[in-house]
């Protein structure tokens, strides 16, 4: 009887060896999507960053705001975080955006211009009248020590308390209400900024304001002036600054 050996070819013998090679070195190699994907995202952010300096450069600083913390801060805030997705792609635009329920996010230059009309010093507390997504308190949060803003749409408050917290901007206080009243309990406040036109300046703001504090606010209706007021020894002094259009104040301020 002759037993029967099969003798293995030796070209399927390195064959094997190769395919059980490669399946080896494949598993112990990261996966391609992942670092793609990496490398995606980095490249995003990166796009993101170059973006944020040409608004900043080309937008703010050229047209005169001057004040180095303001810019630094208007690099830092990720603003295309702070409209909707199908936005983004404008965030850096110089342009006001719609941010749902009627209102809108303003454009780059006049959250830079009013802000520095606030004359902002790090440990200044400041209210802010108007919500909406949040980034003018995100730009306010790296530059005081306090921001309480109000806003009169619930649904736009929810969502931007909501983002502030998860993007870190911890000193910021956001709640639903008039803002025409103001926040009595917090005040004084160091500063005041409205991003909302009333047809006048409202009494509590006023009252509000601590010696020597500044509102900066729209006041007109269809088209509006910039004003920003100075409480003093004296009781208040007021300058115009710019032309400007802002959605109407609601609320008591249409009573």
């Amino acid at each position: 009887m002759h037993s029967k050996f099969h003798r293995r070819s030796p070209v399927l013998l390195v064959l094997a060896g190769v395919l059980l090679f490669s399946a080896f070195t494949g598993f112990c190699q990261p996966s391609g999507p992942s670092q793609s994907s990496s490398t995606s995202v980095q490249k995003s952010a990166d796009a993101q960053r170059r973006a944020r300096e040409q608004m900043v450069q080309q937008q703010i600083a050229a047209r005169g705001v001057r004040d180095p913390r303001v810019l630094q801060a208007m690099r830092d805030v990720p603003r295309h975080l702070f409209v909707p997705p199908e936005m983004q792609q404008h965030a850096y635009q110089d342009t006001p955006l719609p941010i749902g329920y009627g209102q809108t996010i303003s454009q780059p230059y006049i959250v830079g211009f009013m802000t520095e009309a606030l004359k902002l010093k790090p440990q200044d507390r400041v209210l802010e009248v108007g919500t909406g997504s949040g980034y003018q308190a995100a730009i306010l949060s790296v530059l005081v020590r306090e921001v309480y803003s109000i806003e009169i749409v619930e649904p736009l408050a929810t969502q931007a308390a909501e983002r502030l917290k998860r993007l870190g901007y911890a000193n910021v206080k956001v709640r639903a209400g008039d803002g025409y009243q103001g926040w009595p309990e917090a005040a004084p406040f160091d500063a005041i900024i409205v991003t909302a036109a009333p047809d006048h300046v409202p009494k509590p703001l006023l009252d509000q304001l601590a010696p020597g504090g500044r509102l900066v606010i729209p006041v007109g209706e269809f088209f509006q002036t910039l004003k920003r007021i100075v409480r003093t020894d004296r009781g208040f002094k007021t300058e115009e600054l710019l032309p400007v259009r802002f959605v109407p104040m609601t609320g008591e301020a249409q009573k």
